[in-house]
């Protein structure tokens, strides 16, 4: 299916590795300019190289850190005038909740909550202007299935979802939509992070740990980020200027809620 996008702009937040760059693949193997951004600069230039033999495009390159004004300014102005924004952060670590002290939650809610929603802010009203936006947040499954060691993480994605869903309403009128993928247990950093954390903590082997993280996930496997990021592409479609305001669960089935 052509997607419609060949030729749109799009920053992808947090996208040297992980789902920030399997969705900056994806986009610009569907035509589009991309801009990208990470902390590292080598490990950004190896995705830019990765992402330009894969598509034939050079990306847009940022050394920056989304959980900043100044990382937020600098991506604004590589792309002053973005089609696409796919918000995405790494999240706080997992730990005791009676350890979270002011400072850890200001740091969790800056990170994974205030830098999409003022990332959303500065592009909407040109994608008004331009009668064409899409909004994609990669948040967390913990934001419908909550989990106290994860605390950090679902308060702070589900602050974000609040706000996305109020504004989606605003704005889809304009052909702007705003949705959200909610992935669990994806292969990425992430995992091989939990996983070692779940290992040093019950005192297990590393295989064991993986297999108790894949006891939940009812498709028996963790997930591809290339599977997330082809249903970013979609939710970044022309195709998709109906669907809004939505929480896609990309977690092989593992919800057990009906909505």
């Amino acid at each position: 299916m052509d997607l419609g996008i060949a030729g749109r702009t799009a920053i992808i937040c947090a996208s040297s590795r992980g789902l920030g760059k399997a969705c900056a693949v994806a986009l610009a193997r569907e035509g589009c300019v991309v801009v990208i951004n990470g902390r590292n600069a080598q490990t950004l230039q190896e995705t830019a190289e990765h992402i330009t033999a894969l598509s034939g495009q050079a990306p847009v390159t940022v050394v920056a850190d989304v959980s900043t004004d100044g990382g937020r300014a600098a991506l604004l102005a590589a792309c002053p005038a973005p089609d696409i924004l796919v918000t995405n952060n790494g999240g706080p670590a997992p730990g005791d909740a009676g350890r979270w002290d002011r400072t850890t939650w200001l740091a969790a809610v800056e990170g994974n909550m205030l830098s999409g929603i003022l990332l959303i802010q500065a592009v909407v009203p040109g994608m008004r202007e331009r009668r064409f936006g899409r909004i994609v947040n990669i948040t967390s499954a913990m934001v419908k299935s909550p989990k106290l060691m994860l605390g950090l993480s679902t308060a702070s994605r589900a602050g974000l979802t609040a706000f996305a869903k109020a504004m989606s309403n605003e704005v889809v009128r304009d052909n702007v939509t705003i949705n959200n993928l909610l992935p669990e247990r994806i292969e990425t950093d992430r995992i091989h992070y939990l996983t070692e954390q779940l290992a040093q903590r019950k005192q297990i082997t590393l295989d064991q740990a993986r297999a108790e993280l894949l006891k939940p996930v009812a498709a028996r496997r963790f997930g591809r980020p290339g599977e997330l990021a082809d249903a970013c592409a979609f939710l970044c479609s022309a195709q998709a200027g109906y669907i809004s305001g939505q929480n896609l669960q990309v977690d092989g089935g593992s919800y057990e809620g009906l909505i």
